[in-house]
């Protein structure tokens, strides 16, 4: 029998911070798609704060070869730190650079020289305009790199790190995502280390993108390089569901639980905090 859940989505809010969580990702809400309003008294009233994720498509592409999609592409993240200041929220994450791939029905294919350089350039550019904006609201942007299948601009946390380099403002920084460095790192225990300067944000989700601990992840090593990165910032899980494992039931996809989930998430929260407690806590 599927699972009915009882719980609104504000009152899963309060489910989550019971769990231990102190703070929620959202994806950023299309307009008019939910009550701002009601959702930043929503955050306060379950003791929780937000870090927003954009919602990168072909439409909205730093990296585009059509200034007026790079156009719509900054337009959009305008749109996001706008709904991040009516939320309180100080953190913006996600590819914000766009060049989806597989979710955007885009397959990956070779880039001239050229080319590439202007796609790097063009989201520099964007980057840095958009950043002054955020700047001036308190916000900073935070860039994730994905796998090659997801992506075909920024994989690596080395790329990550360059990135950061050529845009070069305090206030955007790195997300980093274990399940796309256990894809595309050669070491996470390095690379966290090697972005220890421009770590803003952190993911913490399985090889498979299960439940902590159900994967083969090494969740002390990660704790321990967090630790020497001196990175004391937000950590985050994101787990698709795997309750469903018939043949041809796509795992790549949102989708709401068929059971409780409420046991798994307060599991994986308490493994990432009893690591950090016996690491040495948090600063």
């Amino acid at each position: 029998m599927q699972y009915q859940r009882p719980f609104s989505t504000f009152g899963q809010l309060v489910r989550w911070k019971a769990a231990g969580f102190d703070f929620v990702e959202l994806l950023v809400p299309e307009t008019d798609e939910i009550d701002l309003s009601q959702l930043r008294s929503a955050l306060t009233d379950a003791g929780l704060f937000a870090i927003l994720t954009a919602r990168i498509n072909l439409e909205r592409n730093l990296a585009s070869d059509s200034s007026e999609v790079r156009q719509s592409g900054r337009d959009y993240l305008n749109y996001c730190l706008d709904v991040a200041d009516a939320l309180n929220v100080t953190t913006v994450s996600g590819p914000l650079y766009g060049s989806p791939l597989v979710f955007a029905g885009q397959a990956p294919h070779p880039v001239p020289e050229s080319r590439r350089q202007a796609r790097v350039d063009w989201c520099v550019e964007g980057l840095k305009q958009v950043a002054e904006t955020a700047a001036k609201a308190g916000i900073r942007l935070s860039v994730e790199p994905l796998n090659r299948f997801e992506t075909d601009l920024l994989n690596t946390t080395r790329q990550g790190v360059e990135l950061m380099k050529l845009v070069d403002m305090s206030n955007v920084g790195l997300t980093l995502d274990t399940f796309h460095m256990n894809m595309e790192d050669d070491d996470l225990g390095e690379a966290i280390r090697l972005a220890g300067p421009y770590l803003v944000h952190f993911q913490a989700n399985e090889n498979h993108r299960g439940y902590l601990g159900t994967g083969h992840i090494d969740w002390t090593d990660i704790v321990r390089a967090l630790d020497s990165a001196a990175y004391w910032g937000t950590i985050t899980l994101e787990p698709f569901r795997r309750t469903d494992e018939r043949i041809g039931t796509p795992f790549a996809q949102w989708k709401p639980p068929l059971d409780d989930e409420q046991a798994q998430l307060a599991a994986s929260c308490a493994l990432i905090k009893n690591l950090i407690d016996l690491n040495g806590g948090r600063q």
